[in-house]
């Protein structure tokens, strides 16, 4: 079953004196690349988000973000008394060597960061339960809509790899004709430059020539390859191995075309290619 890894889900809790929302997002990656906007509350707690999105995600670049609205009054505000008396007593010294007025002290020390700062918010080990089961919820969300892009991706990726059966058909139907063609092109160039022609030599060349034409391998082999692709799109978690059968679908696709010698065939190659590369593009969203 093909999953993108492009996704969307969100989630909230209200909790005694606060209402938490979560965001998950993600998009493609190579491997799991997990990204966090927290509070600095929760951030001890990013290990523990990042072993669920392994679990529940696998792959893709996720973002988690948590945004808190207070519901009670604004936490309390601590005052450094060290740092405060540290720095009037420097302010005053230098107010007095630049011969400035002394009034303002107190706003500027008010500003000083080591001077006021906020009271810590202590982790609720109750409260973070109900988040966490929120944030399960906002990544349950985001996989819902995984499967949901990966139905109209899968949708694609048949209709693409159906297109390159059919060229192929077309190619087949072609090839029966192309190389008795080419024979007798060759008869009667060599015609044309002589009436003399060792007819043993000339089918020996013929058939050498004609093997080096040979496509009849590499159109099984692209079948089967086709085939499979197909039946690789059923399976769990198949971005990796699909990207592998698109190589192999190419490496096909590429020696039919060095061998076609047909302006024809030449252009059902070149419609192969163009529909391969599309795959290629949406295969690298496929979780």
């Amino acid at each position: 079953m093909i999953k993108s890894m492009t996704g969307f889900g969100k989630a909230s809790v209200s909790l005694k004196e606060k209402k938490i929302s979560i965001e998950a997002r993600s998009v493609n990656s190579k491997g799991l690349d997990a990204g966090f906007r927290l509070p600095s509350v929760y951030r001890e707690k990013e290990t523990e988000i990042k072993n669920l999105l392994s679990e529940k995600l696998k792959r893709g670049k996720v973002d988690i973000s948590l945004s808190t609205e207070s519901s009670s009054e604004e936490k309390g505000v601590l005052i450094n008394k060290q740092a405060f008396k540290l720095h009037h007593k420097e302010l005053k010294l230098l107010c007095k060597e630049l011969k400035m007025d002394d009034k303002e002290i107190l706003m500027a020390l008010l500003r000083m960061p080591d001077v006021m700062k906020p009271e810590k918010e202590i982790l609720d080990p109750k409260e973070w339960k109900q988040i966490f089961a929120a944030i399960e919820k906002a990544v349950s969300e985001l996989d819902k809509f995984r499967l949901a892009e990966g139905k109209s991706l899968e949708k694609d990726l048949r209709k693409r790899a159906d297109v390159i059966l059919l060229l192929l058909s077309r190619i087949e139907t072609m090839d029966k004709e192309r190389v008795p063609f080419i024979k007798e092109k060759i008869r009667k160039q060599v015609a044309e430059l002589t009436d003399k022609i060792d007819q043993n030599r000339f089918e020996q060349e013929i058939i050498y020539y004609s093997e080096k034409l040979d496509i009849t391998e590499e159109k099984v082999r692209l079948k089967t390859h086709c085939d499979y692709f197909l039946k690789t799109m059923n399976e769990d978690e198949s971005g990796r191995k699909l990207g592998f059968i698109s190589q192999e679908i190419g490496r096909e696709v590429n020696t039919i075309g060095s061998k076609a010698n047909d302006a024809e065939m030449q252009k059902l190659v070149v419609q192969m290619k163009d529909e391969l590369e599309k795959i290629k593009e949406q295969i690298n969203n496929v979780l």
